[in-house]
């Protein structure tokens, strides 16, 4: 698109975490954001604020206690989003040092994952961008339309651990948030019908297990996707605190059957609602599926009021973040 594009990373004193780990996922602690902090600036990737110093960078106190995709930068690493074509989404990764970081370990298949979510929790997306020689990663723009969008760079750097950093990205134009679809067992995508059995349980570990039919029919040949024969993130709705966790058992270990059945362990150890997104392979596409889910005895999640995603103006936008 030709309209600019806002960047700004979002100081959330939260203590509603997420942790991502292989297979188990941990969500602890009430929505209780703080006041946003910021520090604008005319340069692309200057408006950035986290939970640590107000500056960018988290303290080590803070990246030690706050989850991955609350955080626009974590144990010296800095998401920084950068002036793109129309049409596509770039950003680079610095390290410790300042400079752009160009290695990174290969994980699930892919060197980084990149996944957007408006805020209303509509617009799923997860891609995998390219690195080019200076350290930009770069993409078709995955921002399907106006709103303000979470966008999680999900990456390991070589030598270091994994990190998951976020930061939201505005694209202007008239907007009427879509309310959160009502809590659901079924659902259906691209011709497949998807069931959930299990539950978050707060305080709990809980077993997810989401079943993959077509026309009736069990689909008993998954194909593998990333390493996996299912992907899934969860979202918490308010925070955006992001999980992303990986199936038990993986293609090709001789025990874990290709379907129809996809089981995830979750620990969500507080009440609330959370947006689901299962990315399954199949028919040589990939399809995701999504479901609404209540996590403990709250009460079902109430529709937003109509706003405007905010036009930039011309000091802070950045241009060549169009949606695609």
């Amino acid at each position: 698109m030709n309209t600019a594009t806002k960047l700004s990373g979002f100081a959330l004193g939260l203590t509603a975490v997420f942790g991502a780990a292989y297979g188990v996922g941990h969500l602890a602690g009430p929505v209780a954001p703080a006041a946003e902090t910021r520090h604008d600036a005319t340069a692309p990737g200057h408006d950035l604020a986290d939970a640590g110093h107000g500056d960018g960078h988290a303290s080590g106190d803070a990246a030690a206690h706050l989850p991955g995709g609350l955080l626009v930068s974590d144990r010296g690493y800095t998401l920084q989003p950068v002036t793109a074509p129309a049409g596509e989404f770039a950003f680079r990764i610095s390290g410790p040092d300042g400079r752009p970081v160009t290695r990174f370990d290969v994980a699930h298949d892919k060197r980084m994952h990149l996944i957007v979510a408006r805020r209303d929790l509509s617009g799923f997306r997860h891609v995998h961008p390219e690195l080019t020689a200076d350290g930009t990663w770069r993409v078709a723009s995955p921002l399907a339309g106006p709103g303000v969008w979470r966008a999680f760079a999900d990456f390991t750097p070589t030598g270091a651990e994994p990190l998951t950093l976020g930061v939201d990205v505005t694209v202007p134009g008239a907007l009427a948030e879509r309310p959160l679809p009502a809590p659901a067992t079924s659902t259906t995508v691209d011709g497949y019908t998807v069931t959930l059995t299990g539950a978050p349980q707060p305080g709990r570990s809980s077993r997810l297990t989401l079943t993959v039919s077509r026309d009736g029919r069990p689909v008993t040949d998954l194909q593998p996707y990333l390493g996996a024969y299912g992907h899934l993130v969860a979202l918490r709705q308010g925070d955006l605190a992001y999980l992303h966790v990986h199936p038990e058992g993986a293609p090709g270990d001789g025990r874990t059957p290709a379907g129809p059945a996809v089981s995830f362990a979750a620990e969500v150890p507080s009440a609330g609602a959370y947006r689901l997104y299962l990315d399954f392979r199949h028919g040589d596409a990939v399809h995701t599926a999504e479901f609404t889910v209540l996590a403990g005895d709250v009460p079902p999640p109430a529709a937003p009021a109509p706003t405007t995603a905010p036009t930039p103006d011309a000091d802070h936008g950045t241009p060549g973040h169009g949606h695609s």
